[in-house]
């Protein structure tokens, strides 16, 4: 009966290291047959927020890496000079068209007369009060769009998020100066995010779009994340050739017995998340690509 126990265990335990020795052989055919690279970062379309207008900040409605909704307000700058801008503007739209009336009837006047006795209103006359008509019409018309342009600048001293994401690198606080067109915060898009793959240049001709991939985030490894190649890079920056001193070209020395291969960026879309995987901004990453796979 003993010698029946012992020959169990001695089964099971061929059949545990079997299957182990399986396992490790299959995962040894895949990163043996299929382009794989530890050198992935995940990625995402970062939004520069900056104001359209310059002013004070007065209110900042977020905390640095809170969740907003695309819509959400996120600071306020003060209004108050738009505003006067505003008034100004309809009051100087209102005296305009004041003028406007008067310049009408002096030029119907003047026509009516000549309509009367030909020889009583010069041509140039008449044509002086028709331009002088015109150009009332015409300051009548920049002054609605400029006051147009004012109520929209006004509209901007209110920022709102312009997609679903994270804010970020909240650098400014209550009365600093906002200026116009310079970023104030980053806005990381969270229906963005994507993972690029650096492999070597070797590998790139074994990589097709459309193959399928699987990704492993160093914060999660073991949860691999599918996804597919959606493109290849066509370009890298080359370190060389830059200007260095008197405009000549600045070469380093290249050892000839050693050749480091280029790596080329390939971008892998993700397929949905398995649960509880947050992606961020510049998580390592490694990348497989399951060669002759693509759909």
């Amino acid at each position: 009966m003993s010698f029946l126990k012992f020959l169990v265990k001695i089964i099971f335990s061929l059949g545990i290291f079997g299957a182990a020795g399986y396992y490790g052989y299959d995962k040894f055919q895949d990163y043996f047959n299929n382009p794989w690279t530890r050198d992935g970062q995940v990625r995402a379309q970062v939004i520069q927020v900056s104001p359209r207008v310059s002013g004070m900040v007065t209110a900042i409605m977020i905390v640095d890496n809170q969740f907003v909704n695309k819509g959400d307000l996120l600071f306020k700058i003060d209004p108050s000079t738009f505003k006067i801008k505003i008034a100004q503007t309809e009051a100087e739209l209102k005296r305009e068209r004041v003028n406007v009336r008067g310049t009408k009837i002096e030029y119907e006047r003047v026509q009516e007369i000549a309509r009367r006795d030909k020889g009583a209103v010069s041509q140039k006359d008449l044509v002086r009060h028709e331009v002088n008509y015109l150009k009332a019409l015409a300051k009548i018309d920049t002054l609605n769009e400029k006051l147009n342009a004012a109520k929209l600048d006004l509209t901007f001293t209110e920022v709102y998020a312009s997609v679903d994401g994270y804010v970020s690198n909240i650098n400014f606080q209550i009365g600093s100066q906002a200026v116009a067109n310079k970023a104030i915060l980053a806005l990381v898009d969270i229906d963005s995010f994507w993972v690029f793959g650096y492999f070597r240049e070797s590998m790139i001709a074994d990589v097709a779009i459309g193959d399928k991939a699987k990704v492993t985030l160093m914060a999660y490894p073991e949860r691999p994340i599918s996804g597919e190649v959606e493109s290849v890079g066509w370009g890298i920056a080359h370190s060389d050739g830059n200007p260095g001193n008197n405009l000549l070209p600045s070469i380093k020395p290249v050892f000839q017995w050693i050749r480091l291969a280029q790596r080329i960026p390939v971008r892998i879309e993700l397929d949905e998340l398995p649960e509880g995987i947050e992606l961020r901004f510049g998580l390592s990453a490694s990348v497989m690509v399951m060669q002759g796979s693509r759909r």
